[in-house]
């Protein structure tokens, strides 16, 4: 399995499902990644953190009718500095979504916007070291950014966060970057201006390891969940995109070696 104590600055070191149904969430998954679940007390508002094999892998929390938003998967990005990096973020044309908040032994955070609206959180270690587990089946392998600003996401990313990015391919049909550090790619920024609906300025988006991507789309569409785009080989392995009971989408992918 592998574990890492924490993820390198400016790359994903958390994630969290924002949910209208808790319990069914965790069976759901449970279902399909084997998931394990300790539910925070008063203090951390019932938040529920995941585990697969002893290894911290996501949180999940209920989504309150007052946010106005669907439930959804968010990505967090590393930063040793949350007012700092919530002051770069501005002035470089994002937005911050209602300040810093301290979480009690755990870490500061915040929730973000970049200059095209797509959502996205921070998060600061102090007891909390992030996702301990990736690259393994039910843990995070990977994380793609879509957005209808290619050019100005990647601007904003740099700058703020420091990525390191690579031109993967530049056509009209196909633009593609990644960001990478410490050599490996971690991030994938796609040019989603052509295909995405109206409206919809972008998202970041999650895959998960599967040992065998097929078997786990029969487990999700039992356990109550849908398929968005069926599973299909590429040059980075076998993906699919998916969704969980309540719509929130996600990715697979093969464990590459």
């Amino acid at each position: 399995m592998v574990t890492r104590q924490s993820a390198p600055l400016g790359a994903p070191n958390w994630i969290d499902l924002t949910t209208s149904d808790l319990e069914r969430a965790q069976q759901f998954y449970g279902a399909v990644f084997g998931w394990t679940y300790e539910t925070g007390g008063p203090e951390y508002g019932g938040y529920v953190t995941a585990s697969v094999d002893g290894n911290v892998v996501a949180g999940l929390m209920s989504n309150d009718p007052q946010w106005n938003a669907p439930d959804a998967w968010t990505t967090y990005l590393h930063t040793a500095d949350a007012d700092a990096t919530v002051a770069s973020a501005i002035a470089a044309g994002g937005g911050n979504c209602g300040g810093v908040m301290d979480i009690p032994e755990k870490g500061r955070m915040a929730m973000m916007t970049d200059p095209a609206g797509v959502f996205y959180g921070i998060w600061q270690l102090a007891g909390h070291e992030g996702f301990a587990v990736f690259n393994e089946a039910g843990a995070p392998v990977y994380h793609q950014l879509t957005t209808r600003d290619y050019a100005g996401g990647l601007d904003f990313y740099r700058t703020v966060y420091g990525w390191s990015t690579e031109v993967v391919s530049d056509t009209d049909e196909f633009r593609y970057s990644t960001a990478n550090f410490d050599g490996e790619a971690l991030v994938g920024v796609m040019d989603g201006s052509v295909y995405l609906p109206e409206g919809v300025p972008g998202d970041w988006a999650v895959f998960f390891g599967a040992d065998d991507v097929d078997k786990t789309i029969e487990l999700i569409v039992a356990n109550g969940g849908s398929v968005v785009r069926a599973a299909e080989d590429t040059p980075y392995g076998r993906l699919a995109a998916v969704a969980d009971p309540t719509g929130a989408g996600f990715n697979l992918s093969s464990l590459q070696d």
